[in-house]
């Protein structure tokens, strides 16, 4: 047993220091980013934002939606083969520019895989997703989805440190999903005592991974515009998320009624009703990681995805940051031991 006593952060520890800046307004500031990718040789353009794959926000609505704004999706994987071929149907190239299709690591998945990349050519991103990134078996199923599928970019996860972001980046995937236990529905932290703080995380795999060329998604943690952008300027390429994309008539979820109001169900994917739903419960031998919630229906994603772009924008102007790109060579950030005033509780 050791200790590593080095502190650790979360994006409530911190702040952006302000920094002079000669943008005028938050118009002048560019999100999209252009991506040349390690292993696949592919380039990408967009706003480097993705709407987790879980199954009440990831969803072929929530592709379509988040498109419009050069956000991507990454499509749940419990869709069935007949149901991605009708999706692709009226799918154009310019949108699928914006889709991954989400993977385990069983054989039936990569059959699976394989039968929904054979549906189009024109799907470029796929993202391999197990709870825990340290199995050795996810570097061999990235290993064969690469020697398979040579073109298409893929992404691995979730892992915390950089040894293993190194070791996956070197068996094939171009980008490296991180974040164990921050999430708004996740409890393993709480169930398994494991986890990272999501900021400190980033910080530490995109280092190892920009060593080697890759790159890495902050998957998790995000509770407001300003932690997606306290994620870029810790040095994330994308953003993943999950809670803050959940509610709206986009993100798939069952809509019900409780005196008068609707809410949505939103569970994460390792909870006791993700397991029952399509696994027809919880093993024996496990536990289940993950909770459901009933959150306020929330209406249409574009008023929210346009809200959480516009607080990365006005970050980018506090510290000088004319492009994404710039905003962690324009951070500096400051601990703290309070984030905002809340004497009259947040705006509903």
């Amino acid at each position: 047993m050791r200790i590593e006593n080095d502190l650790k952060l979360g994006f409530s520890d911190v702040l952006f220091r302000p920094k002079r800046s000669t943008l005028n307004s938050r118009s002048q500031v560019e999100l999209t980013r252009d991506f040349t990718f390690k292993h696949s040789g592919s380039q990408w353009s967009g706003v480097p934002v993705i709407a987790a794959n879980m199954d009440s926000v990831g969803s072929f609505a929530m592709a379509q939606a988040l498109a419009e704004h050069q956000v991507m999706t990454a499509i749940h994987k419990h869709y069935s083969i007949a149901e991605w071929a009708s999706f692709l149907e009226s799918a154009d190239e310019k949108l699928l520019n914006y889709v991954m299709v989400s993977t385990g690591t069983s054989e039936r998945d990569f059959q699976k895989l394989t039968e929904i990349l054979q549906l189009s050519s024109h799907i470029k991103f796929v993202c391999i997703d197990i709870a825990n990134g340290y199995s050795e078996h996810l570097v061999e199923f990235v290993q064969k989805v690469r020697e398979t599928f040579s073109d298409k970019v893929i992404t691995a996860g979730n892992v915390v440190t950089g040894d293993m972001v190194e070791e996956l980046i070197l068996a094939g995937a171009d980008i490296v999903k991180v974040g164990i236990g921050p999430g708004s529905v996740c409890t393993t932290r709480v169930k398994t005592g494991v986890g990272y703080p999501q900021l400190s995380a980033i910080i530490e795999c995109g280092d190892a991974a920009h060593g080697l060329g890759g790159r890495i998604i902050g998957d998790g943690g995000c509770t407001c515009a300003g932690d997606v952008a306290k994620a870029f300027g810790g040095g994330a390429d994308f953003v993943m998320l999950g809670g803050l994309l959940a509610g709206h008539d986009q993100s798939g979820g069952d809509i019900v009624e409780k005196n008068g109001q609707k809410f949505v169900h939103f569970y994460g994917m390792s909870s006791a009703s993700a397991m029952k739903k399509y696994a027809g419960g919880v093993a024996n031998y496990r536990a289940a990681e993950g909770k459901t919630v009933l959150l306020p229906y929330r209406g249409s994603v574009h008023n929210t995805i346009e809200d959480i772009l516009g607080g990365v924008r006005s970050t980018c102007t506090y510290v000088g940051a004319a492009k994404l790109k710039e905003l962690t060579k324009r951070t500096t950030f400051i601990r703290v031991q309070e984030q905002e005033n809340t004497i009259f509780g947040r705006e509903e």
